[in-house]
């Protein structure tokens, strides 16, 4: 990486970084993203599935430019890949790994739908005239996994479950699972009230592994920014780039080599890099077709 880039993509960094695959046919993408000033700063492209060495020489890069500007690295976002937790201890040691919080609730609203959907296939076998039932279920099936109701939609969810309290069961673990991610929440009362979360779910036999992502290790991770107010959440910063990537991947044809995609990223991190002139520069176009000083 040409060192004039980094010092631009490092002139204003934040101490908190995101770290991501993305998979383009037999290629992968490596990603390291300014998490809250959302400038991609490193990028790698490999032509095989990514190892523990492969992400640990990326995040050495990621040192080295670092260790080179006097910058100090306060946290780190990645999704819930085994890929990372390893190479980011052989690299960075006891730096703040925060698990994406965006990853883990995808899942545990996934296994509530499940939950919801095998519920209402129960009843389809049960008796086939509650169908008028079954198909408000299907219908307010998102009730279970918003996470704020209306007034009118929590009329509608007391409506749906009358009679079926195991189905209000649903709704509520999901409260409890947002009330984990809650900022005014230190890490280690999150945690406590997961560990009361986890025990309150177990006595529902009936819900089987629809919810064991409720005991992933992953969900702990993912509280790790309640004690850092600076740390984000999620890792949407490196979401935006990888974003820009599909969509010129959908909207100009191209041949997928590691050359090509090699000289995508980088002409995309050129233009990121010239945004402000570019932007000067059009402006000061249109004060002098203007005529205005």
């Amino acid at each position: 990486m040409d060192g004039a880039f980094l010092d631009w993509a490092l002139a204003s960094f934040s101490g908190y970084v995101a770290a991501d695959e993305l998979y383009e046919g037999p290629y992968c993408v490596l990603s390291v993203v300014d998490n809250r000033q959302y400038k991609r700063i490193l990028y790698a492209v490999l032509d095989h599935d990514p190892t523990h060495p492969d992400i640990t020489t990326f995040l050495g890069r990621l040192k080295t430019a670092l260790t080179e500007r006097d910058l100090v690295l306060q946290g780190i976002t990645t999704d819930g890949s085994p890929l990372y937790p390893e190479p980011i201890r052989t690299v960075f040691g006891a730096v703040a790994h925060q698990i994406c919080t965006f990853h883990v609730l995808k899942e545990l609203t996934q296994g509530i739908l499940r939950a919801v959907a095998a519920e209402r296939r129960r009843l389809a076998r049960k008796s086939k005239q509650r169908q008028e039932k079954i198909r408000a279920l299907f219908q307010g099936r998102f009730l279970f996994v918003k996470r704020r109701l209306k007034p009118r939609e929590h009329r509608q969810l007391l409506s749906i479950t009358r009679g079926l309290p195991q189905w209000r069961k649903l709704r509520e673990i999901m409260e409890h699972i947002y009330a984990l991610l809650d900022r005014r929440c230190r890490t280690q009362t999150a945690l406590d009230k997961l560990r009361k979360l986890r025990q309150w779910v177990k006595r529902f036999k009936w819900m089987g592994d629809t919810l064991k992502k409720v005991f992933s290790p992953t969900l702990e991770k993912a509280l790790t920014f309640l004690d850092d107010k600076l740390l984000p959440a999620t890792s949407n910063a490196v979401e935006r780039g990888n974003r820009r990537h599909r969509k010129m991947q959908k909207s100009v044809y191209r041949v997928r080599s590691h050359v090509g995609l090699e000289g995508r990223i980088a002409l995309d991190m050129i233009r990121e890099s010239r945004a402000e002139n570019r932007a000067q520069t059009i402006q000061a176009l249109h004060q002098a077709r203007r005529g205005s000083p």
